[in-house]
């Protein structure tokens, strides 16, 4: 990969090898979470605290889906649109906004 540009094997696939092992270590740690949610909810801990931690995982949820939308859009648009590298460069930063943002 040169820059900001996708190679091949990313554009087919639509994910980059580090986003997806990034996104699949996000998803380990929201298991980890929720399990231990479970567990204050089993020792009937104070709702307040169950409720942050609740909150806590719906965000880091929220951020990988919004990781997924713009693996989505990328793939989509390089079926569709010409890979020229100023639009692929465009693209790139695009979807990095939303998947921090989103």
């Amino acid at each position: 990969m040169k820059g900001l540009l996708l190679s091949e094997f990313e554009l087919i696939n639509g994910m980059k090898a580090k986003d997806k092992k990034a996104l699949l270590a996000r998803l380990a740690r929201l298991e980890g979470q929720v399990r231990g949610i479970r567990e204050m909810i089993d020792r009937e801990e104070d709702c307040e605290r169950i409720a942050q931690q609740l909150a806590a995982v719906r965000g880091a949820l929220q951020k990988a889906f919004a990781q997924m939308m713009a693996c989505a859009i990328k793939h989509r648009m390089f079926q569709t649109t010409s890979r020229h590298p100023k639009d692929v460069s465009e693209l790139e930063q695009l979807t990095a906004i939303l998947s921090k943002y989103g």
